[in-house]
């Protein structure tokens, strides 16, 4: 499915996002406007920056899986 067709989906959600120079982002899908993508992305200790994505740079889009149903760690 193109990333296009499942953005929709996505929004409020945690996403991973392919860029097409190869490089990636993740954070929180916040919504689509003018052919851009907008992404809350953390930065460091409290501070989270709303960043935004042309269509154009994009190449995939993928949710989030759920973890692992494993023993933690700690």
């Amino acid at each position: 499915m193109h990333w296009q067709q499942k953005v929709s989906y996505l929004i409020g959600r945690p996403v991973g996002v392919s860029l097409i120079n190869g490089q990636g982002t993740s954070g929180v899908l916040c919504g689509v406007q003018n052919n851009q993508l907008f992404v809350y992305e953390y930065l460091y200790q409290a501070q989270f920056a709303m960043k935004h994505y042309d269509f154009r740079q994009i190449q995939d889009i993928h949710a989030f899986p759920n973890c692992p149903h494993q023993n933690p760690l700690y």
